[in-house]
């Protein structure tokens, strides 16, 4: 899925430390999830489904 950074708000997890170890997620789209590194703001963006999102996100928290 192809994501235009633009102006879309990006946050990160309230969980994120602070030496910045972390990805911050934006919905650019309205059927999108675009992902990027924190660390690095014009690196490229990883676009997912909000499907394909929350089962990731339930994923990590159930710790597989």
């Amino acid at each position: 899925m192809a994501i235009q950074q633009g102006k879309s708000t990006w946050r990160k997890s309230s969980y994120s430390l602070a030496h910045g170890d972390c990805v911050e997620v934006a919905s650019p789209l309205p059927r999108a999830i675009a992902v990027r590194d924190s660390k690095d703001p014009k690196s490229p963006v990883l676009g997912f489904t909000p499907e394909a999102w929350s089962a990731f996100t339930a994923t990590v928290t159930d710790g597989e």
